[in-house]
C-alpha cells in the first residue's frame, strides 16, 4: 500500500459510522452481511449505510456482491492488512523489538465481540 491509498483509507475510516460498519463486517467474515441488516444493527437509514458502504468500498476496504435481491458487503482482508504493514513497515527505526508486541498480539481473539 502506498501513502496516498493510506489516506484514503483512513479518512474513509475517520467517521463514526464508516468505523462501526467496517468492525462488523470484520466479526461477519468473508460470508459479509446485506446492506439492509447492516442498517439495522447500527439504527441508520439504508440510504445513510449505503453513502457510508460506496466510501469504504471506494477506500478498497469492502467489497460488494449481489445475492438474489441483497447487496451483500465484506471486509476486504487484504487491504486492512496492507494498512497495517503501511504503518509498522519501518518500525522502530530498524528495532523490530520494539514493535514486537504489537505485532504478536492475536487479532482473533474468541469470545471478543466489537466494541459499541
Amino acid at each position: 500500500m502506498d501513502e496516498h491509498q493510506a489516506l484514503i483509507a483512513f479518512g474513509a475510516l475517520a467517521q463514526e459510522t464508516r468505523l462501526r460498519l467496517l468492525r462488523l463486517l470484520v466479526v461477519a467474515g468473508p460470508d459479509g452481511i446485506a446492506a439492509g441488516s447492516l442498517a439495522q444493527q447500527i439504527e441508520v437509514s439504508p440510504s445513510n449505510v449505503s453513502f457510508h458502504l460506496k466510501e469504504l468500498e471506494r477506500a478498497g476496504l469492502v467489497t460488494q456482491r449481489r445475492d438474489a435481491r441483497s447487496i451483500v458487503y465484506s471486509a476486504e482482508y487484504e487491504a486492512m492488512s496492507g494498512l497495517i504493514r503501511f504503518l509498522m513497515e519501518d518500525c522502530c527505526s530498524g528495532r523490530p523489538e520494539i514493535c514486537a508486541p504489537a505485532l504478536a498480539a492475536p487479532c482473533c481473539q474468541p469470545g471478543k465481540g466489537t466494541r459499541q
